[in-house]
């Protein structure tokens, strides 16, 4: 019985031997392995051998098949015994492993026995070959034995003699003749064994691959389900509500372009009262005189929301038309036409999940074509709670009727308002219904501004939009679209009340290139900025020296 192994390590030139007394032993280059083999050879971090002692024996119990190992020039299988002097080869390397058993050594037995006397004719053999002159003692007393023993044996005892060694060789032949067809047959019964045992090991092996398939399957299809609520918690607080204010200006002199002034066109008292069927000037003068910069009317201004996220470095990827409303509203622009009036922002700003303050926003680059925008805050403001979304570069990753989540501020401070109780939402209303800028500045040191998460399919697919049906609403564009990959592979831009499946997204291929314009690195490229060295710092450390 088997109590422990040597192993004979062979690795070209340098050569090594290891005992080892364990149930169970594992080699391979993983740090956890019982002999661990350091070598350019073979990648680092795996366990290639793994022997168990069962019953006295030590037998493979597993290895990695990629190695292809050969046992004695053969192919290694599972669960095979290794003998002593058997060689476990890598093949096409020039590493190798030579076993030796160290087995318990078994108990002496002595026994006591009485002289038996010798007999005469050996007796007298001893004393001539002692006082023979001759020199070869040996050969004297073995002539001498022989010649007195044939004297002393009877006829009938040398035929009964050769009679027995004639039976026992006989036997002798007979017993290697059954033996070896005996082997034979053990052979051939084993070779039916190993076929029978390598049948059921592949067999295994397809089932072992059905299960870890199967296995796979189950965890894609827990990830799907728990897509949303997983990206939620990862990225959420890296959306953001955009809020903004912009103006009309005369083009010219840049003065703020006002309604007319109703108290300018009350009718005096001293005028003639218009006839049936003429239009009052009262009625008539606004619209006649259109917009003016004079006067004490009302400014000519608009508020507006919408979603953005964080790319990294403070850059925030929305819409255009996100951050330029005017631009697609038909009666401001018809307005600006009228009065040669332009738009001019006054108030841009963004609120991210969990942060009272709001961060200024600065517009860098827009892309008309795409209705893509990139716009940016400080990055000293940034906070590490503020995470970046990963954007998606692997187009394969976005396909029909595959996962995608979006998250986003759909109907602004409405939605929100609705998340909380209906006696808090009627007093923040009676607090700050008049005035949006106040409501949502309270809804951000309430911290209650979160983003809307839903999830739901891509159904159609071009170069230049995904179609999918995640729910979504006015004030979610520019919201992330999530794939199945846990990153970000579109901008939310188009929302379609009447058909929920025909939600809008440009791809995330069309953003990056308008962030690489505005100055932006991707977090690997800053990284690698950051681990750059500096020549300045480098002079500077030379000439300390």
């Amino acid at each position: 019985m088997a109590v422990g192994i040597i192993i004979h390590i062979s690795i070209g030139t340098e050569k090594r031997t290891e005992f080892f007394a364990d149930e169970n032993i594992r080699i391979g280059s993983d740090e956890t392995s019982d002999l661990q083999i350091r070598t350019k050879q073979i990648e680092a971090g795996n366990i290639w051998l793994e022997l168990e002692n069962s019953g006295g024996v030590y037998r493979v119990i597993n290895y990695e098949k990629s190695l292809n190992f050969k046992l004695n020039d053969k192919t290694l299988r599972r669960f095979v015994a290794i003998g002593d002097g058997d060689t476990i080869a890598l093949e096409n390397t020039d590493i190798s492993f030579t076993f030796f058993s160290l087995t318990a050594e078994s108990s002496l037995i002595a026994t006591r026995r009485e002289q038996r006397p010798v007999a005469p004719f050996i007796e007298t053999a001893a004393i001539e070959s002692a006082i023979s002159p001759k020199r070869d003692d040996a050969k004297v007393f073995l002539r001498e034995f022989v010649r007195e023993l044939s004297s002393e044996v009877s006829l009938a005892t040398k035929l009964i003699m050769l009679v027995l060694a004639i039976g026992f060789i006989s036997g002798i032949l007979y017993l290697g003749f059954a033996v070896n067809t005996e082997l034979r047959k053990n052979r051939q019964l084993t070779q039916q064994q190993s076929e029978v045992i390598g049948k059921l090991e592949e067999r295994l092996g397809q089932t072992s691959d059905q299960i870890g398939q199967l296995d796979k399957s189950n965890k894609e299809v827990m990830k799907t389900v728990s897509l949303a609520s997983n990206l939620r918690v990862e990225y959420g607080n890296g959306v953001c509500l955009i809020v903004g204010v912009y103006d009309l200006v005369d083009k010219k002199t840049g003065k703020t372009l006002r309604y007319p002034d109703p108290q300018a066109f009350q009718p005096s008292p001293y005028e003639p009262q218009p006839m049936e069927g003429e239009t009052p000037l009262a009625d008539a003068a606004p619209s006649a005189m259109g917009l003016t910069t004079e006067g004490n009317g009302s400014p000519v201004e608009y508020d507006f929301i919408g979603t953005g996220f964080h790319a990294g470095g403070g850059y925030i990827v929305t819409n255009r038309h996100v951050l330029q409303p005017w631009e697609e509203d038909d009666l401001v622009k018809q307005m600006m036409s009228e009065s040669n009036g332009k738009a001019r922002i006054k108030k841009l700003v963004i609120y991210f999940p969990n942060f009272p303050q709001q961060f200024p926003l600065r517009v860098r680059q827009v892309d008309y074509r795409e209705d893509l925008a990139v716009a940016a805050i400080d990055q000293n403001l940034v906070s590490p709670d503020i995470p970046i979304l990963p954007l998606e570069t692997n187009s394969d990753a976005v396909a029909v009727g595959k996962t995608v989540v979006t998250m986003g501020y759909p109907n602004g401070p409405d939605r929100l308002l609705a998340m909380v109780d209906d006696d808090e939402a009627r007093s923040i209303n009676r607090r700050f219904g008049n005035s949006r800028q106040s409501l949502i500045n309270y809804l951000a040191q309430s911290q209650k501004i979160a983003p809307l998460t839903t999830q739901g399919a891509i159904t159609d697919l071009d170069a230049r939009r995904i179609v999918h049906d995640a729910r979504t609403a006015e004030g979610g564009s520019g919201a992330p679209l999530f794939g199945q990959s846990g990153k970000v592979i579109g901008v939310n831009f188009g929302v379609f009340t009447q058909s929920t499946a025909v939600n809008m997204a440009i791809p995330i291929r069309f953003a990056v290139e308008l962030l690489k314009k505005a100055g932006w690195q991707s977090p690997e490229e800053a990284q690698a900025e950051d681990n750059k060295p500096n020549p300045a710092q480098n002079a500077e450390a030379n000439t300390a020296k």
